[in-house]
């Protein structure tokens, strides 16, 4: 699915756990192929390399004031989008039966969550990033009662957006970066509110534009 940043409207009324699962990709068929964003990328990315794999979880928790989305601020020492806002996540390794576990495991291991507190709901769409990476995001359903302990060695905090805000008409805007010697596409959510590290950018603010435009696409 090739994203914009004015998707269609969408009814966040109507917006919950069931609907969010009618949108996705279902677990039992994770989708293939290289990102959406591929095509954006080519000539940025070495050639004959292939992207290593990897997994995100989108984690949502049901709130009385609406579904909330799990972020973290990533360590600024780590090698790979540090001091990033981003979802949990990291590279599918050999032990992992599946994107889906991959995921899961590392929001075990970054945030300290148990397997248990964790409902996967479905894949959205494949993302590419400019760190060489095919990202697989699982938009997953996490209980209420959770408690984040960290693991300071990867991520510096843990926060919770609403997603009413990031489904909102105009929350996102698309900039553009000069990189690598062209002019690259770029979204970031407009937050007034926001902390100055909890900006939501890049990858990560795709792959919430990929879950509006699938969400809007629902009739």
């Amino acid at each position: 699915m090739r994203s914009s940043a004015d998707p269609a409207p969408i009814d966040l009324a109507r917006i919950d756990a069931a609907r969010i699962r009618l949108a996705l990709h279902p677990l039992s068929l994770a989708p293939s192929g290289a990102g959406w964003n591929h095509e954006e990328l080519i000539g940025l990315l070495p050639d004959n390399v292939p992207a290593a794999e990897a997994a995100v979880l989108v984690g949502l928790v049901p709130r009385a004031a609406g579904l909330q989305v799990v972020l973290t601020r990533r360590n600024d020492g780590l090698r790979n989008h540090a001091g990033q806002v981003s979802f949990p996540g990291g590279r599918i390794e050999a032990g992992d039966a599946d994107a889906m576990a991959a995921a899961v495991r590392e929001t075990v291991e970054e945030i300290g969550l148990r397997p248990d507190q964790i409902i996967p709901l479905g894949y959205l769409d494949p993302l590419t990033t400019i760190t060489g990476f095919r990202v697989l995001p699982v938009v997953a359903v996490i209980a209420e009662d959770y408690v984040a302990i960290p693991d300071p060695s990867e991520v510096a905090a843990v926060f919770e957006v609403p997603l009413q805000f990031l489904l909102a008409p105009n929350s996102l805007q698309s900039v553009e970066l000069e990189f690598g010697g062209r002019i690259s596409r770029v979204y970031e959510f407009n937050r007034h509110d926001q902390a100055p590290d909890q900006r939501i950018w890049g990858a990560t603010a795709s792959m919430l534009l990929n879950l509006r435009e699938r969400l809007g696409a629902l009739r």
